[in-house]
Formats: C-alpha cells, structure tokens, sequence
C-alpha cells in the first residue's frame, strides 16, 4: 500500500506525546489498516508529539535513568523483586533438586519465581523447566545462563524424569525450555518432542508450553516439536530487529527467528497457539518496537510478551533505561489493537509469566470448547 504515515500510536490517544516516525509500511493486515484508518481520522498531527523519550506534559516520563558507578540511582519502585515462598514454592524447590532437573526460572534469577510456583492470585500455578542441561553452547549478552561450546551430553532418561516430576506436583500449565545445543546433531529436538509426549501422556489435560531455541531455522526440528502435541509452540525474538547482533549472540537472527515461528504455525495442530517476547530498556526506540511488532504480527504469532531488561551481573549487557508501567500499557494496548490474541506487557513481566498463561489458558479451553460445539453441530447435521 506504499508509503504511510503511521503515528505512533494511541500514546497520543491518551496525551501521553513519546514520539512519531514516519515509517515505511509495508503489507498490513486488515486490523493495522483499520488502525490507520482511525488514527488518520481522529489522531493529533505528528507536529503534536514530542521528539523520542520526553515526558507528556504531566511531566510522566516514558522512561527512567539507569544510575552509574559514579552517579547511582536508585531502581524505580516498579523493579522491586517479591522474595519468594510458600508451601507450593518450597515443594517444588525440594521435588527439583531431588530429580537433579533445572528451571530457567532460577538459572536466569526471574522476579516472578514465587508468584508463578505458588499460584499468585489467579490460582494457575505454573513453572518453567529447562531441559537439556544447565549450560548453552551460546553467548547471548542479556541471558545468565552459563555457557560452553561442548556442554556435558543429554540424560537420556530425562523427558521421563521432567514428565513424573511434573505430573506429580498439579501444575495447571507447565513450560518446556532449554538452552541451546548447537552441538547435537537434532539441536535437542527429538529430546524436546520426547518430553512434550511423555508428558501428555500422564497428563492429557496439562496445558503444555515449549519454548524453544531457533534449532538454526532447521525445518524438520520445528515440525518434530511443532507436531509433539504441544497447546503453544514459543520461540523468544528478544529484541528489536536492528539490535539483534547486540543482544544475542551471533548465530541467532531476527529473521531466522521469524521463519521459526511461521514454521510452527503452518506446521502444529490446528488450535497450537503461538508465541514470543521481546526486552525493553536495551537501547531500542519506540517506533523500532512498533515496526518488530507488525513483524512478529505478520508471521501469525497469537501472543507477545513485553518484560523489562535486567542485568544479571556486571558481566553482561548494562541496561539502557528502565522503561515505566505506562509505557508498557501503551505498548499492550497497541498489541492488541493490531490484532494479537494477548499480550502481557510491564515491567517484571517475562516470556513465562504465570499471569499470562491464566489467560493463554483460558483462551485455549475456549476454543476447544467452540471446536466442540461445531463438531456437535456437524454430527447432528449429518445425522438427520
């Protein structure tokens, strides 16, 4: 449709003037051009924004100033962790150490580990286990997760350990992840599809997520986990388009990443949702998050996640700014007007997050009820 000017969003719906670009568009789906339509009718002109990251004139910021050794500053409120606990927290710490498995809810310091393992105030306790060992073959700068190029091999027994520890605990929804295995010749595919399968297999009503690597954009290791019986197919873009080669590492690419998640979608059972998510506060624009966002839409990915970025250790990538509560809000709002099915967006949120999978949850047991009723209706069709 040629060149469009696309404001950048409702923020201005709101008076809250981040900035506008103007950018070049590319195909649209029918939800994005009948954002345009409503912004070119009732939107403010682009001389009404402010320039990049100023604050609206109520004086709220888009984001904060990360502190330096020679200036510190407090984290903002909104980063304060929960310190974890409970009954439901500590069994499954204990069940986990028994087994000898790994969660990337440790390994990467999540915020949220004791709200996803307890159930917080939705009741869907959840977790994320990490298979294929505790050490990646790559070196992304973001992740805490150690790393060598000829980690220890797979156990071979594991799926069976990762599905009878899972089955045991009553998780509503369980995560599947791993770090990256460049080393093996599958990329740790059929390992992942073994333990999707075992687990379903115990438990047919789990609500089972993989998240996977990009298995180096390998077709036939996308469909052998697409095909597992998974309910939704992740995969992590991380970051916007023109900060990939900063943030992850070098084998890893925006398109590559892309591709994976088109695969998955044309590849998995009809109904498979599919899923990714992105850091904020690694140096990206608003309008750079905006366009990674019609390309995610545009692969026929259902759900997004929007977290902020948090430095593991000084060894790691340092944190560009520490972007607010509103601005995540603007960012789901324009998520969910461009057509996704959800999007969880703020601050301490993280690709496995136990507040959005309430919600993944409850979209997935409504389509299986409409898949139901139609295919009550067609019996009863062909019955009389």
């Amino acid at each position: 449709m040629g060149k469009a000017v696309y404001h950048l969003r409702y923020l201005s719906m709101r008076s809250r003037g981040f900035c506008t670009e103007i950018l070049e568009s590319k195909k649209a789906t029918s939800s994005l051009d009948a954002l345009r339509a409503r912004l070119d009718a009732g939107g403010p002109e682009l001389q009404d924004f402010l320039q990049s990251r100023a604050p609206n004139e109520d004086g709220d910021p888009y984001s904060v100033e990360v502190g330096t050794k020679k200036n510190p500053i407090p984290k903002p409120p909104w980063m304060k962790r929960i310190i974890p606990g409970g009954d439901k927290y500590t069994a499954i710490k204990a069940k986990l150490r028994e087994l000898n498995l790994h969660t990337v809810c440790e390994e990467a310091k999540c915020p949220n580990i004791g709200e996803c393992w307890s159930g917080g105030e939705t009741g869907t306790a959840t977790a994320t286990i990490m298979i294929l060992g505790d050490t990646c073959t790559r070196g992304c700068r973001f992740c805490a997760v150690k790393t060598s190029r000829t980690p220890p091999p797979p156990d071979p027994e594991e799926p069976a350990k990762v599905a009878d520890a899972i089955a045991a605990w009553g998780l509503d929804y369980i995560v599947i992840t791993s770090v990256d295995r460049d080393d093996l010749a599958d990329q740790g595919s059929n390992h992942f599809a073994e333990t999707v399968e075992k687990l379903k297999a115990r438990k047919p009503n789990m609500l089972v997520e993989a998240l996977v690597p990009d298995f180096r954009g390998d077709k036939d290791c996308v469909q052998r986990v697409a095909r597992s019986g998974l309910d939704v197919f992740a995969h992590n873009i991380e970051t916007v388009e023109e900060l990939q080669g900063v943030v992850r590492d070098r084998r890893a690419n925006f398109q590559q990443s892309i591709d994976v998640l088109k695969m998955a979608k044309s590849m998995a059972a009809p109904g498979t949702l599919t899923k990714t998510s992105i850091m904020l506060g690694c140096g990206e624009t608003p309008a750079q998050v905006i366009r990674t966002m019609e390309r995610v839409k545009d692969a026929g990915v259902d759900v997004m996640t929007f977290g902020q970025y948090m430095r593991p250790t000084k060894r790691h990538m340092p944190v560009s700014e520490y972007v607010t509560p509103d601005a995540f809000e603007d960012y789901r709002k324009i998520g969910m007007d461009m057509g996704f099915r959800y999007v969880a967006s703020g601050p301490l949120v993280r690709s496995s997050y136990k507040a959005g999978e309430f919600y993944i949850k409850s979209m997935i047991d409504e389509d299986r009820k409409k898949s139901e009723s139609v295919s009550s209706m067609g019996v009863a069709t062909v019955q009389s």
